[in-house]
């Protein structure tokens, strides 16, 4: 097989999606209404709720939810071949997540853009909103803990990125100060700021910098992380037009721009995938690829937390209900091109299937460090520039989107954490700064918590937390769906196409749910650490279950009982 086949394959079924599928969702089923007044209109506060553009919403809304997870994700579960990856990024993109993303979106704006964990309250029930919220903060502080590790290694391992990924947040911040303040039209901040970008990757080659061995009792990673939350805590508690929207829509041209240069390489060096269809060699650490690559690959084919997103930030800034095809469902399939590219660099970017081997000779290798070395040599070889060069572009890249989804995702935890104040009238949680100190906080406990239960220095072991935030991010996709679902039948719409991928990507969750908790017992010791998580998920997961289908078939049944009277 060779890679620019396979990329020609799956790039014309995610368009398709979006052409088709995507319309028919929209007309027939949220059917979108352009004269409804959106919460970015009705609440605009230009903090949080700000009519935006639908171009410069979808790059913040792509890049936040893009981040890192659909490089990592595939990079690692094509240990298992690269056919079932390449499937399940598919047609997850097409029917899985473009509805699920879209419908969050949806079903927020319709809810004056209540968060998807408060709008359960409504739908559902109040005890499962009190669930689906400590479900979302889990997640959340899975996410960030993750991110945080991963761009920290990113540093360590390439210290040429620092530069140009520090950069960014200086061009975002000048480019949401020309664009809102001074009304300075988006096309000549777009290629200055794109330029600089570029440019500074040269600098970062020429300066690379490393963080002190030590510095009080902490290794380099342990510091990266620190710095890293500092920093996303300032980023929440800024008005979006600032940093996060700019940040957001610059990283998604970056990502377009580096999407079009991998899939140029490509197809003028059109490399052979020297990784099986099939894996029928796999290292004794491998688990069962099924149900466990459902969950090993989230982003990418779909994932809860771009329900958090979609009903956290993006609902917030949507200026017309219409936009929310655009926003929603094309943010979801351009992270399946990223997917797909992923996978193609971590089976074509090798010399052989002997090195291919090597790379994954144990589970959970690959990931990033794949997805960069893999994407390099395709790069070095259809553009011509510089592997070491291609190497620092790819490692930018990704660590700029995983730091656009710790900025949503530390701001998203504020806004539960001040959700819980409002609920439950308590006043301090209600604070910004408070309610940021408390998310920070919690994230770092992971971090360095999971660090301890392995026994390894602060902030090394974080990574350890990445099968159980794959659980949880593709259960709470199922129940976003199931909540979007039981809105669809109180509105008199059907609902087959939000409950069968929720029935298949929940039956999924949850049997690799229970597959980790054997695993994790058996293991013993200081996987308790991650056991006692995952119990704590699966059974708040199973109760909001038992709730919204509880709530679905009373609704339902309502319906039918309505419909036979008339």
């Amino acid at each position: 097989m060779n890679a620019a086949m396979l990329a020609a394959v799956g790039l014309s079924m995610i368009y398709i999606g979006y052409r088709f599928y995507s319309k028919f969702i929209a007309e027939k089923i949220y059917r979108l209404d352009p004269d409804f007044v959106t919460p970015a209109h009705a609440q605009r506060d230009d903090i949080d709720y700000l009519p935006t553009n639908r171009i410069v919403l979808w790059g913040h809304h792509f890049t936040a939810v893009a981040g890192a997870a659909p490089i990592i994700g595939p990079g690692i579960a094509v240990i298992w071949g690269w056919l079932p990856a390449f499937l399940w990024v598919i047609v997850g993109t097409m029917f899985f997540a473009g509805v699920h993303d879209f419908g969050a979106v949806w079903a927020s704006v319709r809810n004056k853009a209540k968060s998807v964990g408060a709008l359960t309250g409504d739908v559902v029930s109040p005890r499962a909103r009190l669930l689906f919220m400590f479900v979302v903060f889990f997640l959340l502080m899975m996410v960030n803990a993750v991110f945080g590790v991963a761009i920290a290694n990113a540093f360590q391992d390439t210290p040429s990125a620092v530069i140009p990924a520090w950069s960014a947040i200086v061009v975002a911040v000048a480019i949401g100060v020309l664009i809102y303040r001074m009304h300075v039209p988006i096309l000549w901040p777009t290629v200055i700021g794109t330029v600089i970008l570029y440019a500074v990757i040269y600098l970062g080659e020429a300066i690379p910098i490393s963080l002190p061995a030590s510095m009080l009792g902490l290794a380099p990673g342990a510091q990266w992380i620190l710095i890293l939350f500092l920093y996303a805590g300032i980023a929440s508690l800024l008005p979006v037009w600032l940093l996060l929207q700019p940040r957001d829509y610059i990283n998604g041209i970056q990502l377009l721009v580096g999407l079009g240069l991998l899939y140029g390489a490509v197809l003028i060096a059109n490399p052979a995938i020297v990784a099986p269809a099939i894996n029928a060699d796999l290292p004794a650490s491998a688990p069962p690829m099924l149900p466990l690559l459902f969950v090993t690959i989230a982003c990418g084919a779909i994932s809860g937390f771009h329900g958090l997103v979609g009903s956290g930030t993006t609902s917030k800034q949507l200026n017309k209900e219409t936009d929310a095809r655009f926003v929603g469902y094309l943010g979801s399939s351009g992270e399946g091109a990223l997917a797909l590219v992923a996978i193609i660099a971590a089976t074509a970017g090798f010399a052989s299937q002997a090195e291919w081997r090597l790379m994954y000779s144990e589970f959970g290798n690959g990931g990033l460090t794949a997805f960069v070395q893999g994407g390099a040599v395709i790069v070095s070889n259809g553009v011509g520039i510089s592997r070491e060069f291609a190497a620092t572009l790819l490692t930018v890249m990704a660590v700029l989107f995983a730091g656009t989804t710790m900025d949503a995702g530390v701001r998203l935890q504020r806004y539960i954490i001040q959700e819980w104040g409002a609920i439950y009238k308590i006043p301090v949680l209600q604070n910004g700064y408070v309610a940021t100190g408390v998310a920070v906080a919690t994230c770092l406990l992971l971090a360095f918590g999971a660090s301890a239960a392995r026994g390894l220095p602060a902030g090394e072991g974080g990574m350890v937390i990445w099968p159980l935030f794959g659980t949880t991010n593709q259960l709470l996709a199922g129940l976003t769906l199931l909540v979007i679902s039981v809105m669809l039948v109180k509105l008199g719409r059907p609902a087959r196409y939000t409950m069968i991928p929720m029935v298949l990507i929940t039956t999924a969750a949850l049997a690799a749910a229970l597959y980790q908790l054997l695993s994790l017992y058996r293991d013993g010791g200081i996987f308790y650490f991650l056991l006692w998580i995952d119990v704590i998920i699966v059974i708040l997961a199973i109760f909001v279950l038992l709730e919204a289908s509880s709530a679905f078939m009373r609704e339902r049944r309502a319906a039918e009982a309505a419909a036979a009277a008339a």
